[in-house]
């Protein structure tokens, strides 16, 4: 099967909009996660442990929900009581 030279081979394709892969690309490199951008339109990350797949679907959710989702989500975060048993 001949495959594109401008696609990568490797990684996984993550849905996002068009408009949204440069910067997510943008912040997936500074934190030092495989990407690119191919000219077909997707966007490629090479995931190869749990902390990157963390940080992928963070930088994605960032450009992908809307204001008031994030703050409904951060005022859950806030309500949230955990108990931390480290220390017992």
């Amino acid at each position: 099967m001949n495959q594109s030279p401008t696609v990568p081979s490797w990684g996984q394709t993550v849905s996002v909009r068009r408009c949204d892969r440069w910067s997510i690309h943008h912040r997936l490199q500074e934190l030092n996660i495989p990407c690119a951008c191919p000219a077909d339109g997707t966007l490629r990350v090479d995931v190869n442990h749990a902390l990157a797949l963390l940080l992928v679907r963070s930088a994605v959710r960032q450009f992908s929900t809307s204001r008031q989702e994030g703050i409904d989500w951060l005022e859950r975060c806030w309500q949230t009581q955990v108990t931390c048993v480290a220390n017992s």
